[in-house]
């Protein structure tokens, strides 16, 4: 059976792609095949690719109504769900404004109890790290819980450079690794995907799925299961995130919905955890009230199917051999933004990005990042702003704010009442400072300038007027504006502008005034 980095059914070809047995069909991000994605591109550059998927759009529209109507459903059923959510955004500003005593705290308990914390100030040093660990292990693969940290920091990227094959587990994940895709949904990577389409990636890229293999969801879940459990079984390191670490006993909790997470957390010899310092919470009864919030805001569940939790390490039971990485990467900085530091509140629901309409259209692709939606609008670029992004690209934080309609239904659904459109005006207005200070001119500056010496003017405004009517004829025949000179076009490149009407109002009421006195 051929392998690529490790994964049976997937080889290069001689062209750097890679395929299956099946023959050679690109996978890859899904945006429009004339006019291919790339990672980092600008958001308005990206979504306007994304935009012209209809298959895409029409496997976003479905996913997160779905979600929507069940997370709907479970949310009413609880009594004191603005409480819980009271009680959860209290917790979070606790954790913050205690955030170094926590740490020490956790650090002190995971020791005590066998774990090995170690302390990443950046991804380069969580990589290093992880790295060093596995080789200790003369492991060739690492099987993976799914993380949002790992991919942060590029973890499967940087063992590949190093000869180590990372080995997604969940299902989404895999999904989406087998695909050489990228994640589009932080709770469901792969929503961008279709059943056929799944069916067609398994395929062609995963050597031991069944010739026959339909798009029923059952016969995809046993042909990934099978795929995955020679894994689980022979695996010496495992490598996790972490939904929540509680300070005041070490404890690590990992919350999900297939079981692969527990296969990984339990069976390898070492355990390694990925956590950023921000998961935090002091005691069990402040994991209690995130263990009613996260299942109903992120997949619509009363509870979770699978709640791991682990203590350091036990002898004879699971993992002998435990470390967490607490990593830092940005987050220090974003603490010690007043505005912007309840971001760090996040716990990953992705409840945001199921009502918001700008990440329903354009998926989580076009938004360069690996925290798509609403809430990576406003995590990314506070996260990267003294590092260049997490793309490399400043174009990508520099849109980010602006790829919203602030319309507040990320704030409404939060289940910890981050308030995101307020954080993105924040982001706008400093995007607009920065600006004035890169150039010399500032041509919206001077745009205002000149309005309001037109507007200061009575004679001045009227004369602008009479001129704007001469847009009339741009118009087409539903009275729009598609295309239209500089600067003008800057508008008109993603929308549409009314057309100015055939007389100002100042010409009317004169025409209607002399009417008027004729009778």
């Amino acid at each position: 059976m051929s392998t690529f980095l490790g994964i049976p059914g997937i080889r290069r070809r001689s062209d750097g792609a890679t395929g299956g047995d099946a023959p050679d069909e690109p996978f890859g991000p899904v945006p429009h095949p004339d006019e291919p994605l790339r990672w980092g591109d600008a958001f308005p550059a990206a979504a306007k690719q994304t935009l012209r998927d209809d298959q895409l759009r029409a496997n976003l529209g479905h996913a997160t109504r779905t979600i929507r109507g069940k997370r709907a459903a479970v949310v009413g059923e609880v009594p004191d769900w603005e409480a819980l959510r009271d009680a959860g955004s209290a917790v979070k500003e606790q954790v913050m404004a205690d955030l170094p005593d926590l740490l020490a705290r956790l650090e002190e308990n995971v020791t005590a109890r066998g774990g090995v914390v170690h302390w990443a100030r950046d991804a380069a040093e969580a990589n290093r790290i992880v790295t060093e660990i596995a080789r200790a292990k003369q492991a060739d693969e690492v099987v993976k819980v799914k993380s949002m940290a790992t991919q942060e920091i590029g973890l499967n990227e940087h063992l590949a450079d190093e000869g180590i094959a990372a080995i997604e587990t969940d299902l989404a994940e895999l999904i989406v690794q087998l695909a050489d895709d990228m994640p589009s949904h932080i709770l469901v990577p792969a929503i961008h995907r279709n059943r056929s389409e799944i069916r067609d990636i398994f395929r062609r890229r995963m050597g031991d799925a069944p010739e026959d293999l339909s798009d029923v969801p059952r016969e995809l879940a046993m042909a990934a299961r099978a795929h995955l459990r020679r894994k689980f079984l022979s695996a010496k390191v495992a490598v996790s995130g972490a939904n929540f670490g509680v300070a005041d006993t070490g404890t690590l909790a990992v919350v999900e919905s297939e079981g692969n997470g527990r296969m990984c957390l339990t069976m390898p010899e070492t355990l390694v955890t990925v956590m950023g310092i921000e998961k935090l919470v002091p005691t069990y009864d402040d994991l209690e009230v995130f263990l009613q919030l996260l299942p109903r805001s992120s997949t619509g569940e009363r509870m979770n199917p699978y709640t791991s939790l682990w203590t350091g390490v036990t002898p004879g039971d699971g993992p002998q051999e435990f470390h967490l990485v607490l990593l830092d990467n940005g987050r220090t900085d974003v603490l010690a933004d007043e505005v912007g530091r309840s971001a760090l509140h996040c716990i990953r629901c992705s409840a945001c990005l199921n009502v918001c309409p700008v990440y329903e259209r354009v998926g989580g692709h076009a938004y360069g990042s690996v925290y798509p939606g609403p809430i990576g609008a406003i995590l990314t670029p506070q996260l990267t702003a003294s590092s260049g992004g997490l793309s490399g690209s400043d174009d990508v934080n520099s849109s980010l704010p602006y790829a919203s309609t602030l319309c507040g239904a990320c704030y409404d659904v939060c289940p910890v009442k981050i308030d995101i459109p307020s954080i993105l005006v924040d982001l706008r207005a400093r995007e607009v400072d920065a600006d004035r200070s890169r150039s010399a001119v500032d041509p919206w500056r001077a745009a205002m300038k000149a309005a309001s010496w037109v507007m200061s003017d009575g004679g001045r405004f009227g004369v602008a007027g009479r001129a704007a009517t001469l847009g009339h004829a741009l118009g087409g025949s539903d009275g729009v504006v598609s295309h239209a000179p500089p600067p003008a076009s800057a508008w008109t490149r993603s929308r549409d502008l009314p057309a100015p009407p055939k007389q100002t109002f100042r010409q009317w009421m004169a025409e209607h005034e002399k009417d008027g006195g004729e009778r």
